[in-house]
């Protein structure tokens, strides 16, 4: 062997031994991610291998779904039941070199967040609620209560919780179990104080607060659960509803009490209502009744119905308002020669449609014409505060009394008897000239009974 092939031989040599020096080491790491960062199960879990120097892979999953892989990045693996589980990855490669990591996974039941209010007995002030936490998944708890009793709490179930403000007041609930925090709210509503109130609905037929005058108690207290009515000078003089009716006998000032309890607090209200002697006499005031165009153009009205007290047009009549009409006004024109008031069974005497059902009201147009005794003069119409005048009348009709009337005389006193045998009186108090819309300004005084 020449001095160059021991110089190459050993060389190689050399090298050889090198190589085997050199041999890869395996060093094992991974990483994962849960996804949405959820470790309530069902949780499924990503690994990334971050393996150096290896060439084969071996994962067990405990717990896991699947238990094990031998690929480099095995996937997505779920987990479906609470608990702490190792994950342990081993890898070689072909020089012998192996290595091994295990970490553990804690997972965790699901969070589910809810609570249940009950409110102990009523929401008036103050009101009690307890509150049962039916959440899950959770071991630490915050509680919040806006406006209550105990303002806050960190008990799992907090027991009872005092309102005494009235108003719309928001629970919070905070539940945690150290990784995941979730929070949900509700409102309770606390009802007003207590508020003793009523107003007053005298009936229509006794507006005038002559007795006996039927009342109707319309109740506005707040909040009240019952209630106790007192009553002077009523036939009634005590009730325990909600809305009373009572019929007040006697003249005088009298007072009212409503007392009124929510079973925690009790309120009382006094008012004071002045009933007057009986008269068996009601007086209407400023009634406008237009000329003979009211049945074409006029807007004010010709027929007047003294039980609804209201002036009615043509247009406006209907079969069930005709019946109520006791008074009708024929006026020929704004020149107010020609007037007469006509029995509403009559009105076939003149240019009105006739009526359906109509009454029958006698009237005495012109008491100067009349000749009967029946007579009311203007001051003695001003000063009857009781229906002694009328009540001895004797109103009839007559060829005379139906004549009509001009404007000369003013004021004017028209007798007239319903259908129902109410007399009563109707003075004239002005001949308005406008036109079309002329009209006559009048007060009617008619008894009652």
């Amino acid at each position: 062997m020449n001095k160059i092939q021991y110089i190459l031989i050993t060389l190689i040599l050399l090298l050889s031994g090198c190589a085997k020096e050199e041999a890869v080491p395996v060093v094992v790491d991974f990483e994962f991610e849960v996804f949405k960062d959820d470790y309530s199960i069902p949780v499924q879990v990503v690994f990334f291998n971050k393996t150096t120097g290896g060439e084969a892979y071996e994962w067990s999953f405990e717990g896991g779904v699947p238990s094990r892989s031998v690929n480099r990045n095995p996937g997505a693996i779920q987990y479906d039941t609470k608990g702490i589980y190792k994950i342990e990855l081993s890898a070689t490669n072909q020089d012998g070199s192996n290595d091994t990591k295990v970490i553990e996974i804690q997972i965790d039941d699901p969070v589910i967040i809810d609570f249940e209010v009950t409110n102990l007995t009523d929401n008036f002030s103050p009101a009690q609620y307890t509150l049962q936490n039916k959440s899950t998944g959770a071991d630490s708890f915050l509680w919040t209560f806006e406006g209550g009793t105990p303002a806050t709490s960190s008990d799992k179930d907090p027991g009872e919780v005092t309102f005494a403000v009235p108003g719309d007041h928001k629970i919070t609930l905070e539940i945690s179990n150290g990784r995941e925090t979730y929070e949900v709210e509700k409102n309770i509503t606390v009802a007003p104080f207590l508020v003793s109130d009523f107003d007053v609905e005298v009936a229509f037929e006794d507006d005038d607060f002559q007795v006996p005058a039927r009342v109707q108690f319309q109740n506005k207290s707040i909040s009240a659960t019952s209630y106790q009515w007192s009553f002077e000078g009523a036939s009634t003089l005590s009730s325990s509803e909600e809305n009373p009716e009572v019929i007040f006998t006697q003249e005088g000032t009298h007072t009212i009490n409503l007392t009124v309890s929510n079973g925690k607090d009790t309120k009382t209200i006094s008012k004071e209502i002045e009933f007057f002697k009986n008269t068996n006499l009601r007086e209407i005031k400023d009634i406008k009744l237009g000329i003979n165009t009211a049945h074409t153009t006029n807007t004010i009205g010709s027929f007047y119905s003294i039980a609804d007290r209201k002036v009615y047009t043509p247009e406006e009549l209907t079969p069930e308002i005709e019946e109520h009409i006791d008074i009708v006004f024929f006026g020929l024109s704004s020149t107010f020669n020609r007037n007469r008031f006509v029995s509403p069974h009559k009105v076939s005497e003149t240019t009105f449609e006739v009526l359906q059902n109509p009454k029958s009201t006698i009237f005495i147009n012109s008491q100067e014409l009349c000749g009967c005794a029946a007579s009311l003069s203007v001051s003695q119409y001003d000063m009857m505060q009781d229906d002694t005048l009328l009540k001895n009348m004797t109103i009839e009709e007559t060829a005379g009394g139906l004549q009509d009337f001009d404007q000369t005389m003013q004021p004017r006193v028209v007798l007239f008897k319903t259908t129902e045998g109410k007399k009563g009186a109707i003075k004239i108090k002005d001949f308005v000239i406008d036109g079309q819309n002329s009209y006559i300004l009048i007060d009617i005084k008619i008894q009652k009974q």
